[in-house]
């Protein structure tokens, strides 16, 4: 069945350009059963494909199917890697990736924008691009599907284009991800003239005969590239401005592509980034930096997605934290079960804002639960899995990342847990003043509140059970012995890195027991505090103060950014233009001007009168004798 893994990403394509060059002859159906069913077609042939690398005994299979580039002794194929990491990250992209269309088939119809199939076209161009990311057996096919994903983002977050607060968000996350991108390009050029090649099983042979400084060179040069694909400090402002686009587009974006990325550029580089500990430091240090300085921006942020998206950011950091520190599955485990909870709980805010006529900040709604009951339970399970309440998904991922932060460094543990809580807060901080207390909008929003309809609630229940049931594949040994089939089935892609690990600490059961429980304990004592505060809220209009109003305002950061970087360079631009204006052009224009007023000034000499003539010839004569005179003497 591998040997069919080009229709993964073909049928994809194909629905980009059916969607795409008959957008002005289909009707909206036909384009919702194309866009959604050539991802339902990727998702089957990859479970197949995924059945057949679940077998005792399978070798990872390249699939080469023509020549890329062939230069001198470079040789860089277009072909596809089939292994257990390139087979998980297939069901998670495109059965979310399914779910989202799905949804959007029904979340999309009803709105006025009239370019429904260019909008479902981009979503399917969106899943190819990263699905030839995860499947790319060299770092330069991993790439084209790496600025692919950074087109579709581009061109999906400012899908209402005639709005140009939207086109100004579509342009930051396109700019700051070029940033990061610069990096992983150089990265690439070291790696073939290192290695003289960019597949995989080339580069990752010749890791270990490499110098360590020239590892963390490259390794470091990569990690900016995931920098700015998965939103991490300092390049992560652009994400919760992406929030412009659709919801749909953001469920994608935010659980099923995109800001995996640099997740799994980084596990699927595990060898070299074990062979390089200052640059693991330095993920794992970038990580917890920023789950919890996104977390604190979090607390005080008033629009649903908004919310969402710095919780992205902080989990995304989570993920960091565990690759950094070596926990390469446990960073795979979250990017799973992150992909379950927090597609359902876009989805479900996508939901709370199809009923509320487009309404997004959780101050002027409440008391929700009993108009939308499917989306209020759903996304009630979306909160308890990222809280991480046990036995839900999001609880035995962060666990893991929690107990590998602790064997490395107590104060990661700390900090981490410390991040863990403040996220359980602020999502039931939006829980509860969404869907809790009395209704704060208008009557004419409250008359019309009902229950979304079944292509958007369908997707929330099966992602609610995925978020509910989805971690029971990484149950730790000390609960379930051999439960954590997830670090079997991954093993052999983190097999050398685990060899290479000299670590030898070991937590005891009880150990293991009370920083497991002991924390979930706590997150439940959160959850009630917040729970308590905020079920009442009531509607004022007293304006935050102090640390407060700092944290509604994100720190400052894009107000510094814009103070530090984009005046500057908008200011320098300005000169420069003038400077071309004025003093480039002028001398170009002037040149031209003085050639053509002296040609108009020599064309008098031209009088037709002899007299004028000879005269002309007897000055002519004397200056010549006079410079023949002085240039002999």
């Amino acid at each position: 069945m591998s040997k069919l893994i080009y229709l993964v990403p073909l049928f994809p394509l194909l629905g980009f350009l059916l969607n795409g060059l008959g957008r002005k002859y289909l009707s909206k159906t036909v384009v919702s059963v194309v866009g959604s069913g050539v991802i339902l077609a990727s998702f089957i042939v990859s479970l197949l494909i995924f059945l057949e690398v679940k077998e005792p005994g399978f070798t990872p299979q390249i699939i080469s199917l023509f020549d890329f580039i062939h230069v001198a002794k470079l040789n860089i194929a277009f072909a596809f890697q089939v292994d257990q990491l390139s087979s998980l990250f297939l069901l998670i992209i495109t059965g979310v990736g399914f779910l989202i269309h799905l949804y959007s088939s029904a979340y999309m119809k009803d709105e006025t924008e009239p370019h429904f199939a260019r909008y479902f076209a981009y979503l399917n161009l969106f899943v190819f691009s990263m699905l030839l990311l995860v499947l790319g057996a060299n770092y330069v096919i991993m790439f084209i599907g790496w600025e692919g994903v950074g087109l579709c983002s581009y061109l999906l977050i400012g899908y209402w284009f005639k709005n140009d607060e939207y086109n100004k968000a579509a342009k930051k996350a396109f700019v700051m991800n070029r940033i990061g991108d610069l990096g992983f390009l150089l990265g690439i050029f070291w790696m073939i003239s290192q290695f003289g090649s960019t597949d995989f099983s080339t580069v990752f042979a010749g890791a270990a005969e490499t110098p360590v400084k020239i590892l963390t060179g490259i390794t470091l040069l990569l990690f900016i590239g995931a920098m700015g694909k998965s939103a991490q400090i300092p390049l992560y402002t652009w994400l919760p401005d992406a929030m412009a686009g659709p919801t749909p587009v953001s469920a994608l974006i935010h659980a099923a592509t995109m800001v995996t990325a640099g997740i799994y550029m980084v596990a699927r580089s595990n060898i070299m980034y074990t062979l390089s500990p200052v640059t693991q430091t330095i993920v794992a240090i970038t990580g917890l930096a920023t789950a919890l300085f996104a977390a604190t921006i979090a607390l005080k942020q008033n629009d649903i997605k908004k919310v969402l998206a710095y919780s992205t950011v902080s989990q995304l950091g989570y993920m960091f934290l565990a690759l950094g520190v070596g926990a390469y599955t446990g960073a795979v485990f979250h990017v799973m079960t992150h992909a379950f909870f927090k597609a359902l709980l876009f989805l479900g805010a996508g939901s709370v804002i199809h009923a509320m006529h487009h309404e997004q900040d959780i101050r002027n709604m409440g008391g929700l639960k009993k108009y939308l009951p499917i989306t209020h339970i759903t996304f009630l399970l979306g909160c308890l899995a990222i809280a991480g309440i046990p036995p839900l998904s999001g609880f035995f991922s962060k666990d893991e990342i929690l107990t590998a932060s602790f064997l490395k460094s107590p104060a990661y543990y700390i900090l981490g847990v410390l991040g863990a809580l403040m996220t359980a807060f602020y999502m039931f901080r939006l829980y509860a003043m969404t869907f809790l207390g009395k209704f704060r909008g208008t009557h004419d929003q409250e008359h019309h509140l009902h229950e979304s309809p079944a292509a958007i609630t369908i997707p929330l229940i099966v992602l609610a059970i995925l978020s509910v049931a989805g971690g029971w594949i990484g149950i730790p040994d000390v609960l379930m012995k051999g439960g954590h089939r997830l670090e079997h089935f991954l093993a052999p892609v983190f097999a050398a890195s685990t060899a290479l690990k000299t670590e030898a600490h070991e937590l005891s059961h009880t150990m293991e027991y009370l920083m497991m429980f002991g924390v979930a304990a706590i997150i439940l004592v959160v959850i009630g505090l917040a729970w308590n505060r905020f079920s009442r809220y009531e509607k004022t209009s007293a304006q935050e103060t102090g640390i407060g109003k700092v944290l509604e305002n994100k720190w400052y950061v894009d107000e510094l950014y814009d103070a530090v970087i984009s005046k500057p360079l908008l200011w320098l631009s300005a000169f420069l233009k003038n400077f071309d204006k004025i003093f480039i052009d002028g001398i170009v224009n002037g040149a031209g001007k003085l050639v053509q007023y002296s040609s108009r000034q020599l064309r008098l000499v031209q009088s037709g009168q002899v007299g004028s003539y000879i005269l002309i010839m007897v000055t002519a004569t004397i200056l010549l004798f006079i410079i023949q005179f002085f240039w002999k003497s």
